[in-house]
């Protein structure tokens, strides 16, 4: 597909790509946060830039209603990559995105269907990210990235529901809950992936959705997504 933009000169060791028959490793999460990488410049290698396409055939669900049909094509975002260099770090590289220019297409008409049928022409869900970071494994495909954002259900402009929040990791390997789960797929040469993270969504202050949506209770994203890399 020809996204996957690397300038291999400038990476000698930090970009392989994973073979087809690599055992899976264990899952790590790693956030900036995590106190096991510290930030300190004798540990750390050159800042690259990082890129996040969402593509379409994109899934969400929640509770146990059918799945929606969701196209997120046109989802974008950019943000800074720095390999980790001590010797627990298996090779990870830390992603942070920049929430100020992180979008992911809302739920509506043009984008959705359910029971494949679209939306309603009134009904929209938008999406709005608070926070989304983690962890990529260039050798193996791995991404596990944490992420937090709120989802505002709206009908025209007659009602609007105070937001909901969803919290999960979005991650090429296998996320499961209680009652939702999914699987995912590791980076390939091109850089695509696809990522799933089930999540929690506990009751907001508006009894129509508590109510409708059985709250609280679990949510499930399943997304194609493509991943690049280049020198800052």
């Amino acid at each position: 597909m020809g996204c996957f933009r690397i300038n291999t000169s400038n990476l000698p060791a930090l970009w392989k790509f994973p073979t087809q028959n690599q055992n899976p490793r264990t899952k790590t999460i790693i956030s900036f946060s995590s106190p096991s990488y510290s930030q300190t410049e004798d540990q750390k290698s050159k800042l690259y830039t990082v890129n996040f396409k969402t593509l379409s055939a994109c899934k969400l669900g929640i509770a146990r209603y059918p799945d929606f049909e969701y196209n997120a094509k046109g989802g974008a975002g950019t943000g800074s990559a720095t390999e980790v260099t001590e010797s627990n770090s298996n090779g990870d590289v830390l992603v942070s995105f920049d929430i100020g220019r992180l979008y992911i297409p809302p739920l509506e008409s043009a984008t959705t269907k359910f029971l494949g049928l679209p939306l309603p022409p009134f009904l929209k869900i938008d999406i709005v990210p608070e926070f989304f970071s983690g962890s990529i494994n260039p050798e193996s495909g791995q991404v596990d990235l944490e992420f937090k954002a709120e989802f505002w259900f709206s009908v025209g402009s007659i009602y609007k529901a105070p937001p909901l929040l969803v919290k999960t990791v979005l991650t090429s390997e296998e996320s499961k809950g209680t009652m939702r789960s999914g699987r995912g797929e590791r980076l390939d040469k091109q850089g695509k992936c696809r990522l799933v993270g089930v999540a929690t969504v506990d009751p907001i202050d508006d009894f129509l959705i508590n109510s409708f949506l059985g709250l609280p209770t679990e949510c499930l994203a399943d997304l194609n997504a493509i991943i690049s890399f280049s020198s800052s």
